[in-house]
Order: C-alpha cells, then structure tokens, then sequence
C-alpha cells in the first residue's frame, strides 16, 4: 500500500528524485562508478554542484543581483551561529516566533548585542507577532519564515533598511515571494529540498567583510564563496538529490506552480479542520502556515481511534512534534493532493464514528 508521508523533515520528496538518485548510487552518469565514490573535484561532480548553485538562484529569481548560492554542511543550526559570526559587530535584531528563532538567538548573544524586537513565546509561539520596530543601527534582522514545530508562517515581511537574515528551512521555494528583500537566506535541504546533510545560503556578496574579528576559515562565507561550495569536501549525495528536486521543480513551472498545488493542499486541510467538531486548529488563523498544519483533538479519548485509522489508511508521520504534542501534517512541495484527501477522508470518517 502507498504511504502518504507527513514526515516534517527529512521529508518526502519527489518519487523521480529517488529514482534517479538510486540509480546515480549504482551507476553516475553512466561512468559505471557510484556518485557517492568518485572525486568531488571530478568534473562531472563539479557540474552537479555548478547547477544545484544556479537553479537555487534562477528559481527564486535572484539572477544578476549580486548573490551567490553555498551548499554547506552542518544543518541551519551552524547557520544560527555561522550568521553572527560573519555579520554582527555590534548589534543584531532578532523576531522570536519559535523554537528554532530561540535557539538562532542564544548563537547570537555570543557576539554581541542582540535586541529581540518582539516574541509570540508568552502565547505558546501560536501567532506571529506583527507591531514591532527594527533598530535603524542593527546590523541585521533575522527571522524565521516559518516555524515547523508550532504551524505558523510569516505571510509578511517588514520594510527597513537593515539587512534582512530569514531561516527559510521549511518553505523555501513553496511561495512566490520578492526574495531581493533578503540580503540572506538559509534553508536546511531536509524539507522542501533533498536528503539531510547540506544546507543552502544564499547570501548577497556585499553584506560580508565588515566584521572586524577573525573568523574561522569553516565558518567565514567569504572563504567558502572563494571556492565555490568546495573548500571542503561537500555533502555530494546530498547536493545531488537537492540539484535533481531544483530540476523538477523548475520542470513543474517554478515556484509559481508549486505554490498553487499548496494552496489547494492546505484549503483542503484547513478547511476540514475548520468544519469538521472534532478538530481545531492550533495557531492564530491569519499566521496559519501552508507547510505544517497543526491541530488538535477536541475529544481526547478518540486519539486511540484516530491514530488507529490514519495509520490503518498508510499515514505517516502525523504525530506533533514531542515538544507540542497533538498533530501536524506537513505538505511540503512534494507531498500530492492525494495523500492530503486521504487524510481528508480519514477525518470524515472519524466524525462519522463518533
């Protein structure tokens, strides 16, 4: 039976993905060697990494404007500290929405002043908050687009002439955003990407050098810009799936495409939780996120009996995250319309039993 995976990360990811990749395992570019066992520095492997660098720029539209694409190891959580590191010299503010922007502030405490313009912590991270001013002698802003544990996402982002860091590790290239806004942005491959293991920084070249520490060579963007992703080895399984999901995406018709399958994704979800009694949504309607929808039971004691049946209709991944509890789907790009009905259905279902 085909499972429909919720997962919220490592995630799903397209079906012709994991074919080719499997294949590339055996057999790369029909050299009879594996992809994971010949030379990074080999030509056919550098062009993987030249194209998953050029297809993360064309498709979020950033082409001659002055930024370049890093694939990089260490997951968004060495970004948190890789950011500061590299653009923080005395001030740095910073928008807590959640677990991840928690954990991205106390990296940056560490370098200097940091100034947390607002926090939805007080309200259990259930809404983002929107009246807030950014110090006009920041640094840079930092934000998370969207926050995987708890459900809720930006759906705006605030006018200043600050630089503007965003971790968009769980819906980059899901939306349409003018993403020349960003003088930053980092996204761990594992949701809407490819495998664990890599994470892609786009970053706009002129914001680096005005540091005045010394940065380690691993951690300083500006060596690993120099080399172009390959100062050290690079997570090359990795980066070859996140380029083999680029392609498909940009085959699909871009970012413009997916963001209409998830809109009908997450109109049907939501829409269920929203009619159905034995259900609700968690967070703040207006900051509902189209990537990770969270919602409770109203009836504990039916929990049983739905966990029973999801599983029972091939669901996977539906549990909340440990530190929440309750459900959340997650309907990353690759996840069908399909999968998102079965749910659907399960839910229907579920009522009519009760």
């Amino acid at each position: 039976m085909k499972k429909h995976n919720f997962s919220a990360g490592p995630c799903i990811l397209p079906q012709e993905v994991l074919q080719k990749a499997s294949e590339a395992v055996i057999n790369f570019n029909n050299d009879n060697l594996s992809l994971i066992e010949i030379s990074h520095r080999s030509k056919p492997f550098v062009n993987v990494m030249e194209k998953a660098r050029s297809l993360a720029i064309e498709l979020l539209g950033l082409e001659g404007k002055g930024y370049k694409a890093l694939f990089l190891q260490g997951g968004a959580s060495t970004q948190f500290l890789m950011a500061a590191y590299n653009l923080l010299e005395t001030k740095a503010a910073y928008l807590n929405t959640g677990t991840w922007s928690d954990k991205a502030i106390k990296e940056a405490k560490l370098f200097g002043e940091l100034v947390e313009v607002a926090s939805s912590k007080d309200s259990g991270f259930k809404h983002i908050p929107k009246e807030y001013s950014i110090p006009t002698d920041a640094d840079y802003f930092h934000c998370t687009s969207n926050n995987t544990i708890f459900g809720t996402q930006m759906k705006s982002f605030p006018e200043t002439n600050v630089p503007i860091v965003c971790d968009m590790s769980s819906d980059i290239f899901s939306r349409q955003l003018d993403f020349s806004k960003f003088d930053m942005i980092y996204a761990g491959a594992q949701k809407n990407m490819g495998p664990a293991g890599t994470t892609l920084i786009i970053i706009k070249e002129d914001i680096l050098g005005k540091v005045t520490r010394t940065i380690p060579s691993m951690l300083n963007y500006k060596v690993h810009l120099g080399k172009d992703s390959m100062f050290n080895t690079p997570a090359v399984f990795p980066v070859y799936v996140s380029m083999l999901t680029l392609e498909w995406l940009k085959n699909l018709g871009g970012i413009a495409a997916i963001e209409k399958i998830n809109a009908q994704k997450s109109a049907l979800l939501y829409g269920e939780i929203d009619r159905n009694p034995l259900f609700e949504g968690v967070v703040a309607t207006e900051d509902r996120s189209h990537m990770n929808v969270t919602f409770t039971l109203t009836n504990e004691a039916l929990k049983d009996t739905f966990d029973t049946m999801w599983a029972a209709a091939g669901i996977n991944g539906l549990n909340g995250h440990r530190s929440v509890g309750g459900y959340r789907a997650s309907i990353y790009n690759a996840l069908p319309l399909e999968s998102v009905q079965v749910l659907v259905d399960v839910m229907q279902e579920l009522e009519k039993k009760a």
